[in-house]
């Protein structure tokens, strides 16, 4: 029995090992399958420094921005329309109304003085006006009346009932009438114009614009003395603004006399302010003054801008290069083409671009021409057509692999 037994335990399954070997398989599959996940997202996930495309645009006016510069100089932008607004007498000023920075027209009103004194002497003069003309209208009732009675006194003397005497008083009392009469309409007259005078003075009180423009400086404030005049004691003010014409704005340069020869009038120029080194303006050489300055051995020249622009401000210090003309030089413009300004790293006159091949960059210097707020001249190193990288510059570099995103 014993042996039958221990015969029939052999046959029995251990259930505890096939269990633990299942759970065995189970998790080495799992890692497999983790394994060949991982391996296949490592071979097939996007690579390199993710950027954006831009394609090299031709610039078919870029000819004039080729010109080699053949002069420097140094200047300021001014403007050739500006005015220091004041009152035309004297008075305190109750009314204000600019700031610096506001923009006013032609004939706005930008402040009003005290007019309590001049609408008084307004009132008066008119008053005397008026007592002028009643005086006058009585004068020619007195004399209607001394014309009657000459006219009564010559016709009874000749039927002698008055005496000649009588008749040569009427005569006279005629005469004296007729010239008060004329004194009386010169005193209208001057009365008159002592009504004009103060009207006059009494639409000064008002201060208006001269011209269209930008204010620039608030020199007064209300309840101060302005006057035309300059004052003792420091009280009183003698501008109540000053008002810029932005449309006037140009630039005047000091070029050494020993190099004006090379300047002429309607020549290209480019001009860089020093606020926006970056920037190119185009702009042409307006005059060159006719006098030098003996102590600094220079001319002015003065510079027109062919581009207005909001940052361009008085006072401005500005570098302007004088460009030789490209047909004089016997040399064609060269064309250059156009990026947007945040494919291109640089400023002044060399920068650096990116140059898209396949998946990796090429690092390549260019020469830069105009510039603005969106997008950059290049004269040379890029040609039309190539694709250059829009990125973070500190991560682009040459060689570098790179995907291209949307």
């Amino acid at each position: 029995m014993d042996d039958k037994t221990a015969l029939l335990n052999q046959l029995k399954i251990d259930r505890a090992a096939e269990t633990r070997g299942g759970r065995a398989w189970v998790i080495w599959s799992a890692l497999i399958v983790i394994g060949l996940s991982a391996a296949a997202w490592l071979l097939l996930r996007p690579s390199g420094v993710p950027v954006r495309i831009a394609e090299a645009q031709p610039v078919a006016d870029a000819g004039a921005a080729s010109a080699g510069s053949i002069l420097d100089a140094s200047g300021y932008v001014v403007a050739r329309r500006q005015a220091t607004v004041a009152s035309k007498i004297t008075d305190k000023m109750v009314e204000l109304d600019i700031e610096e920075g506001d923009r006013v027209k032609e004939g706005q009103v930008i402040a009003r003085l005290d007019d309590t004194n001049i609408r008084a002497a307004l009132a008066a003069t008119r008053a005397q006006l008026e007592y002028a003309k009643a005086g006058l209208a009585e004068t020619q009732v007195n004399l209607a009346n001394a014309r009657r009675d000459y006219e009564r006194q010559t016709s009874l003397v000749k039927g002698h009932f008055v005496s000649q005497a009588a008749v040569d008083n009427s005569r006279t009392s005629m005469d004296a009438l007729t010239a008060q009469l004329a004194t009386q309409r010169s005193n209208i007259e001057v009365a008159q114009r002592n009504v004009e005078v103060a009207e006059r003075n009494l639409d000064d009180t008002v201060v208006r614009a001269p011209f269209t423009g930008i204010v620039t400086v608030k020199a007064a404030q209300p309840g101060e003395i302005v006057s035309p005049l300059s004052a003792g004691g420091g009280f009183t003010r003698t501008g109540i603004g000053t008002i810029v014409d932005m449309d006037s704005l140009e630039i005047q340069v000091d070029v050494n006399e020993n190099f004006i020869n090379r300047v002429r009038p309607e020549q290209t120029v480019t001009a860089k302010l020093n606020a926006y080194p970056d920037w190119q303006i185009p702009g042409h050489v307006i005059a060159i003054i006719p006098t030098a300055d003996r102590s600094k051995g220079t001319v002015t020249v003065r510079i027109g801008l062919d581009r207005k622009d909001p940052r361009i401000l008085p006072e401005m210090g500005v570098r302007v290069s004088f460009l030789a003309d490209s047909s004089t030089a016997g040399t064609k413009p060269v064309p250059g083409v156009s990026l947007p300004s945040g494919a291109v790293q640089g400023s002044g006159s060399v920068g650096v671009v990116y140059v898209v091949h396949d998946s990796t960059l090429e690092r390549r210097a260019v020469r830069l021409g105009a510039s603005g707020t969106e997008r950059v001249t290049i004269l040379s190193g890029l040609s039309a057509g190539e694709r250059v990288a829009i990125g973070d510059f500190a991560r682009l570099k040459d060689g570098l692999k790179i995907r291209v995103q949307d």
